[in-house]
């Protein structure tokens, strides 16, 4: 583990700030003081469906990791690589012990897997359609609920320390903090934790806060086109 190559600028992000996901690895780089060579593609205007980039990636999604020949895709796979290939042999990030790295790899899985889809569609109804949905509501508040029984009594989501699930959750539940729909003030334990994870990891203006601000002032520019 670790590589002074990090610090070179050799590792290209391609991002779009607005994405949860993307800023998970910038959450991950900064925490590790890894430097990204950023490469923004906008979403909304499909640039990731550049022939340039679909060379790249042929799933042309964001984000996409290139270190040197190496590219890799999928944000929780990158959150993993860039702790095991740049983070030092303890880094608590990426815990080595087997037991905690499996509480990780299974909020990973959860954020992936549960969380996020249910956060895409409620984001989707609210955001882009602009439609009061209770049954994506409902659905999220699923989610919700089993993300304030996880952090009851814990002051994070896996492990005694921060780790990549908490920066990966982070990223995505920070969204809803735009949202009063959602109800996020009904689980203290969410609300708790966000606070505190805005308070603990590092870079969290430059690397998440910026990109929910520019989600917003989208989100707002979206609704004034069509009134």
């Amino acid at each position: 583990m670790g590589s002074s190559s990090s610090k070179s600028g050799k590792l290209v992000l391609y991002y779009d700030e607005r994405s949860a996901p993307c800023r998970a690895v910038l959450l991950t780089a900064a925490a590790l003081n890894i430097k990204l060579k950023l490469k923004r593609l906008d979403l909304l205007a499909k640039e990731t469906l550049n022939p340039d980039f679909v060379k790249i990636n042929p799933q042309h999604c964001l984000p996409t990791l290139k270190d040197g020949d190496f590219v890799l895709w999928e944000s929780r796979a990158i959150l993993q690589y860039l702790v095991n290939q740049y983070g030092k042999a303890d880094n608590t990030l990426y815990p080595l012990d087997p037991k905690k790295r499996a509480l990780v790899d299974a909020r990973l899985n959860f954020d992936a897997g549960y969380f996020n889809p249910r956060l895409g569609a409620f984001m989707n109804k609210f955001a882009v359609e602009k439609v009061s949905d209770e049954e994506s509501v409902k659905k999220l508040g699923e989610a919700l609920d089993l993300l304030n029984t996880f952090l009851e009594g814990n002051e994070w989501v896996a492990c005694e320390t921060a780790t990549i699930a908490d920066i990966s959750l982070a990223a995505g539940v920070s969204n809803l903090e735009l949202f009063e729909q959602c109800g996020l003030k009904n689980y203290p334990n969410v609300v708790k934790w966000l606070q505190n994870c805005k308070k603990n990891l590092k870079g969290y203006d430059d690397a998440n806060q910026k990109g929910i601000d520019a989600l917003h002032a989208g989100i707002q520019k979206l609704m004034a086109s069509e009134n």
